[in-house]
């Protein structure tokens, strides 16, 4: 992304109270000023089987690519909605930190599309997903 002012409080201050901050997700900025987000893994993240919901996964690739496509529009001309998401998981997870990161394949005026890889703390990937996402001008109401 390389935006080098990335309001990180901001990002995480608009999820309070929604199913991002209850999965305990959150947005950080790293060195090269690239955003990502990381996720615990907990119980309340697992499905019956004692492993990762995919549908966990999902909201942490959901979450980061919301979010990277919204850091890149004018956002008071502008929504940003998810329209495609699509995931394999790769690897079985009961615990630990998961951390996405988001590689844009296409940034149009209208949509935008993005790779996101979700790994554990070991650097294993867990799941890799591809997003699209729809620009909507706002409409006046």
């Amino acid at each position: 992304m390389n935006e080098s002012k990335i309001d990180i409080n901001m990002i995480n201050n608009i999820c309070k109270d929604t199913l991002i901050n209850h999965l305990q997700i959150e947005f950080k900025v790293d060195n090269n000023d690239n955003l990502y987000a990381v996720m615990p893994v907990t119980k309340k993240h697992l499905q019956p089987m004692g492993i990762l919901h995919g549908g966990s996964s999902l909201a942490l690739a959901e979450s980061l690519g919301s979010a990277y496509s919204y850091l890149l529009v004018d956002a008071e001309k502008f929504n940003v909605v998810g329209h495609n998401l699509q995931a394999t998981h790769l690897n079985p997870v009961r615990k630990g930190l998961l951390t996405a990161n988001c590689t844009p394949i296409h940034l149009g005026t209208k949509t935008h599309v993005l790779d996101i890889s979700i790994r554990n703390e070991n650097n294993v990937l867990i799941s890799v997903c591809r997003m699209t996402n729809l620009i909507l001008k706002k409409t006046k109401q």
